[in-house]
């Protein structure tokens, strides 16, 4: 049996990942896809946790700045949008055979449980998958920032950053074909650069913590499995 380099994980998805090719919304197709992908590291004896993003169903900053809405109450719906997402993901979840957990920084007892550190760890330790939602409970922070607080908080051994592109480029590489992958970049890099990748809180935080981060494409199936086992998959950040 092959083993695995990290033990425990935090792995973060951009709601824009789950759109597929709509652009908007959650294509069932992925959440299935994604699922699986889930279960091939858990079935390698790797401890789970998610974070989701909101994106793909409402974006909270865009509408601050594009329609003059209040940062606050639009950061409050893109928390929703999460737990929106991580409901979405754990069915998607549990049809696949996967025990999962769902637990909200914002207190809705009906939908999931309340975020509490003991539990979601004794959760990981019995390998059930826990779906962390609504952000950090808090405006002005993003699911970056929540993703690597709730990462140190579990003592995760990476931040695994699955997004739409193969990695961290220099500009973007939709929009510029000369943009640059990185395959290797310190946290000082991400953030004197202004890569856009994570938001500056949020590799603060890992840099702190000495906790790598890997940006790498979801939608390239078994990408997540390679990198948990350490092969060379889009761009690690240390």
């Amino acid at each position: 049996m092959v083993k695995p380099k990290y033990k425990r994980v935090l792995l973060k998805i951009s709601g824009e990942a789950l759109e597929g090719k709509s652009g908007y919304g959650i294509d069932t197709n992925v959440l299935e896809a994604i699922a699986l992908q889930i279960k091939e590291i858990i079935s390698l004896g790797v401890e789970v946790a998610i974070v989701i993003g909101g994106g793909n169903v409402f974006r909270g900053f865009q509408a601050t700045i594009e329609k003059g809405m209040d940062r606050v109450t639009a950061d409050y719906m893109g928390m929703l949008a999460t737990v929106l997402n991580g409901l979405a993901l754990q069915d998607a979840m549990e049809r696949a055979g996967i025990f999962t957990r769902v637990q909200t920084a914002i207190e809705m007892e009906e939908l999931a449980e309340p975020f509490i550190r003991r539990r979601a760890i004794r959760h990981l330790e019995k390998k059930r998958a826990v779906i962390f939602v609504a952000g950090t409970g808090n405006p002005y922070f993003t699911t970056d920032t929540a993703s690597a607080l709730r990462a140190t908080e579990i003592s995760a051994d990476v931040i695994l950053k699955a997004t739409k592109v193969d990695g961290i480029y220099s500009k973007d590489p939709v929009k510029d074909k000369k943009a640059k992958r990185y395959t290797k970049l310190r946290y000082i890099d991400v953030i004197k650069k202004g890569l856009k990748i994570m938001d500056a809180t949020a590799v603060t935080l890992c840099m702190e913590n000495k906790l790598p981060i890997i940006v790498f494409n979801i939608n390239k199936k078994g990408n997540i499995k390679r990198a948990i086992l350490g092969e060379n998959v889009g761009t690690i950040v240390s």
